[in-house]
């Protein structure tokens, strides 16, 4: 009976599947956040002494979460998890990091190093110098505050305080902050150096000096490897007699390239000029300027300033650097000039230091005060900055509006001279195929005399303080008719135009372009061309 039981029992027990087991859960990895003590060649412990640590000497070797601290003697706190370390403290991270001084105190459950005396940080290219220096190693940043000197390769960076990253490679240094390489010197009171790319970020008002190049701004990029500036909110760059003013400044020291953008303002406080405009372009090796974007060339070398605007300037330097150094300007599109006793327009116009000479292309005029001159092409010929004399080539034509605004006084003729002394003029000519209208004028009451028309080929007119004194001509032809006999045809000379609609009212109108009403343009001539050579061979 009971062997039949026991049978049962085991075939019931065969039929009931095994429960399997469940998996193991799998924990976390809790990381090992105490400081080891991994040799000493002498350790003596006091419970009652030394605030209970044990106290190392000869060849201190720590360890904790991957760094290596090594010191000639220590005392560990194995309760707080910390230590302090005297005597060639090392502490080794990785392939990268080494951070050494006299004496440090390192607490392991923060992961902080505080070092002090003849601190070094080393971290791949960069070394920081400094006598008090906290370093944590969670966030992987070194803070010194009693005066610190980062060395990068050629540049070294100093001041009062900062911060390092290791993690980012940056430095950000405050209060009397000096930068310097073989070819800069930077100084501020804020800064932040970028060791991976060798540059430093401007965040406050700084100065730096390159070469013969000084930087003045408050915000902007300077690479110490390249020596190329980025600077913004109106920076300012000053070399040997010129400075450069924009919102934005590119700044080469290596080939003396700058640009700069919006608000431009280039002054040459040598020549007593300025160029203005929304973009700018100057090298400063090889004198070349550039503005455009409602561009401006300001000259105040004389009482009266005069601003001259064209869509496009260029200064091009020969000879730089050199005692036969001259320059020539180049105004193209639309110019137009304005100073209180003169105006101009024409469509371009070249000036050359070289012979002084101002030249204007493609319909010119030129207005002072009720005077017009207009030419095929006018020459101006200056003088220590006042004009000397000037050339109309083609088509000559000089108008002066008389008081009665009704009546003109005009001269035609090929060409035409003006010649000035002391900004004054003191003798014009009007040379081949003159033809004049002329208003004499009653001196008792001022009032028109009659029309005196005349056809020369030479005129010469002498003047003083602006009056005229003289007048010459070479086998004049001419009538005068009284004022109610005056034929029709006679009022005005074949291309006779007064363009008042087109002259520059003030110096904020040179912007506005106003071209000549359509059909009293200049028509082209021909010039007569020397016979082609046909002999035959």
């Amino acid at each position: 009976m009971f062997v039949m039981l026991f049978a049962l029992l085991l075939s019931a027990f065969a039929m009931t599947p095994a429960k399997k087991r469940a998996p193991r859960k799998k924990t976390a990895k809790v990381e090992d956040k105490r400081v080891y003590l991994v040799h000493a060649d002498n350790l003596h412990y006091n419970q009652y002494q030394d605030n209970g640590a044990q106290v190392l000497h000869g060849n201190v070797h720590f360890r904790h979460v991957g760094a290596n601290l090594y010191c000639d003697s220590a005392h560990f706190y194995e309760q707080t998890n910390s230590f302090e370390a005297w005597g060639h403290v090392k502490m080794l991270q990785g392939d990268t990091l080494k951070l050494f001084s006299d004496y440090a105190y390192y607490d392991g459950n923060d992961q902080l190093a505080q070092a002090r005396r003849n601190v070094i940080l080393k971290h791949r290219k960069s070394t920081l110098y400094t006598d008090s220096l906290d370093y944590d190693r969670l966030y992987n940043f070194g803070n010194f505050f009693e005066g610190g000197k980062l060395v990068d390769g050629k540049s070294t960076l100093t001041s009062d305080w900062g911060e390092y990253h290791t993690d980012t490679k940056m430095a950000m240094f405050y209060y009397d902050v000096r930068l310097k390489d073989q070819k800069m010197f930077l100084t501020t009171d804020s800064l932040y150096y970028d060791t991976r790319t060798s540059t430093a970020h401007i965040v406050g008002p700084s100065r730096i000096l390159s070469g013969s190049s000084e930087i003045y701004s408050e915000d902007g990029y300077y690479n110490t490897r390249t020596e190329h500036s980025e600077l913004f909110g109106r920076s300012v760059v000053k070399d040997q007699g010129k400075t450069l003013i924009g919102d934005s400044v590119y700044h080469n020291a290596q080939d003396g390239t700058n640009y700069a953008y919006r608000n431009v303002i280039l002054t040459d406080s040598v020549n007593k000029n300025m160029l203005t405009g929304d973009y700018c372009e100057y090298n400063d090796s090889t004198g070349y300027a550039m503005a455009t974007k409602r561009a401006v060339v300001v000259d105040f070398s004389q009482k009266d300033s005069l601003f001259i605007h064209a869509d496009t300037f260029k200064i091009f330097t020969f000879n730089n650097k050199t005692d036969s150094v001259y320059r020539k300007i180049h105004a193209y599109n639309k110019v137009r000039a304005y100073r209180v006793d003169v105006q101009a327009v024409c469509d371009s116009m070249v000036y050359s230091s070289l012979d002084s000479c101002m030249t204007m292309y493609k319909d010119p005029i030129v207005w002072n005060v009720n005077q017009q001159l207009f030419g095929e092409e006018i020459k101006v010929y200056m003088n220590d900055s006042t004009i000397d004399w000037a050339h109309v080539i083609g088509q000559a034509f000089s108008v002066e509006q008389m008081p009665d605004t009704v009546h003109f006084n005009q001269v035609s003729s090929k060409e035409m001279k003006a010649f000035f002394e002391k900004g004054q003029i003191r003798e014009s000519q009007a040379i081949d195929n003159v033809l004049i209208v002329y208003y004499p004028v009653d001196d008792s009451d001022s009032t028109l005399i009659g029309l005196n028309y005349t056809e020369t080929p030479l005129l010469k007119m002498f003047l003083e303080n602006r009056k005229l004194k003289r007048i010459w001509m070479q086998k004049p032809k001419g009538t005068l008719y009284p004022m109610t006999q005056i034929p029709p045809e006679k009022y005005f000379l074949p291309g006779y135009a007064w363009f008042d609609y087109v002259r520059p009212l003030d110096k904020d109108d040179i912007f506005n372009w106003r071209p000549k009403n359509a059909g009293s343009e200049l028509k082209e001539v021909k010039r007569r061309e020397a016979p082609k050579n046909n002999v035959i061979q």
